[in-house]
């Protein structure tokens, strides 16, 4: 059988590596500027560690925010770890860089969106990177959940 290029896994993957690095300078200098992150993940992949009342309240997909409260950020190989405030409740979660479904940084009107979550066996070639429409958002001093359909252009 002829061997092909999977360009498409080879693109998330390059677009994981990109939120990698800029998680990881954010852990070690703070964000920068106005810059602030909504990050949708799938709460159902195995990797995910949350508090159980937040996955029984967001069973499927779960948008936090990176902004003006969060602490304990450290990013890894495959995952990042952070703590984020719920109502005045700190929760500490862990999110594998395969469960992120958009990263958006609406401060400079940058977002990527991964279609599937494909394995690095998987034949998708139909993956490919968005920007994704940003309105400015109001500051806010804890962590939320938002949709991101007003972020989307139609």
């Amino acid at each position: 059988m002829a061997r092909s290029i999977d360009y498409g896994t080879l693109m998330h993957r390059a677009m994981r590596g990109l939120i990698q690095t800029v998680l990881a300078d954010v852990a070690r200098n703070g964000l920068p500027g106005a810059h602030h992150f909504f990050i949708t993940f799938d709460t159902t992949h195995p990797d995910v560690a949350m508090a159980d009342w937040l996955r029984e309240r967001y069973p499927s997909e779960m948008t936090v925010v990176l902004q003006h409260w969060f602490e304990n950020l450290e990013v890894g190989d495959d995952s990042f770890s952070v703590t984020l405030n719920f109502g005045n409740q700190p929760e500490p979660m862990v999110i594998p860089f395969d469960a992120i479904r958009t990263f958006v940084d609406p401060s400079v009107e940058f977002g990527l969106r991964f279609e599937t979550q494909p394995t690095d066996d998987d034949d998708e070639d139909d993956n490919e990177e968005e920007d994704i429409e940003a309105e400015d958002e109001t500051p806010r001093q804890d962590a939320e959940v938002v949709s991101l359909d007003k972020f989307r252009k139609t």
